[in-house]
């Protein structure tokens, strides 16, 4: 049975999501959230943690925070105090990764608009309190093409703070999410896009066709791109984008690492390390992990990788 506040998990024991916000403030066209969910409406920062150390003492091992936009928590309660282990705690995104990092779990973080003050998080990252894991929604390169999504459109801004997190945090793990074929992509403009994640060198990266949604507004924008030509596109960039994942898996062997195992077939364990979150990244397989069972965390050696995932044994 969950504990009391806790509501049944469809995750594994040994992981969990943690809700942060409903809602979103931006107005991105090619998405339809807020009108279906309203503008950002924020949990108190107490009600969160109280949440998250519930879920730790019953087993939980890492907690991976999610909402629509994590950078702009607390934003609509004009960042509260409220008090927790008997000392005031803002509802602001550093504060609550400082508070979870004293509950002994990974906390891993999803949806993070590239706003400055992530630079705080940073920090946190390379002094080991969280996870050096950051889910960035960039979406695409081409400032035209960003301009007519409603996203932000400062790219070589992005590319900077790319890079400056990198120098605080050498061991960061960056994944994205991006979409070819919006309406009125030229080839130039899927040529920036490819540019962007070259320099990039982003270790983990989801892409999409682009493809209408109900009540969008991005579906009333002129000279829609061919389907034939969105997924030749699509198909350009995944070959792109697995060259540099391959590379980045690559320079990691021989080193050692952490991970926390998922599952155990047969003589292997199915794993995970800082850089790998569920379901959506790869998965470290450790060839020697019998004796290892889910939820438990171990020192491996990795010994080879591919695109997506990487080989090890246990030290």
């Amino acid at each position: 049975m969950p504990e009391p506040g806790v509501g049944v998990k469809l995750t594994p024991r040994h992981y969990a999501y943690l809700k942060i916000s409903e809602g979103c403030n931006h107005r991105c066209t090619f998405c339809i959230i807020p009108s279906m969910r309203g503008d950002l409406v924020s949990r108190p920062v107490d009600e969160v943690l109280i949440e998250a150390e519930k879920l730790v003492r019953g087993g939980v091992k890492e907690l991976l925070v999610i909402s629509q936009d994590t950078s702009a928590y607390g934003v609509d309660l004009r960042y509260a105090e409220r008090d927790w282990r008997g000392s005031p705690r803002r509802t602001q995104m550093t504060a609550l990764c400082e508070a979870l990092s004293e509950l002994g779990a990974w906390v891993r973080l999803h949806y993070v608009y590239p706003y400055p003050h992530v630079d705080e998080v940073i920090e946190l990252m390379a002094d080991g309190r969280i996870l050096p894991y950051l889910d960035i929604p960039l979406q695409h390169a081409s400032p035209r093409i960003l301009k007519l999504m409603k996203r932000p459109g400062a790219v070589d801004r992005t590319l900077q703070r790319v890079q400056a997190w990198r120098a605080a945090c050498p061991d960061l793990t960056l994944r994205s999410t991006f979409i070819v074929g919006f309406p009125g992509e030229t080839e130039a403009e899927f040529g920036e896009l490819l540019d962007f994640i070259e320099a990039a060198q982003l270790d983990r990266v989801g892409c999409f066709a682009y493809s209408p949604v109900e009540g969008a507004r991005a579906n009333d924008l002129p000279d829609p791109v061919p389907e034939a030509v969105k997924h030749e596109r699509l198909e350009r960039f995944m070959a792109v984008q697995a060259r540099i994942s391959a590379a980045r898996l690559r320079a990691k062997i021989g080193r050692e690492i952490e991970v926390l195992v998922d599952e155990i077939d047969g003589d292997v364990a199915i794993a995970r390390s800082a850089a790998d979150a569920p379901e959506i990244d790869g998965i470290v397989q450790v060839a020697d992990g019998a004796g290892l069972r889910p939820g438990q965390f171990a020192r491996v050696r990795v010994t080879g990788a591919s695109e997506h995932d990487l080989d090890a044994v246990r030290i």
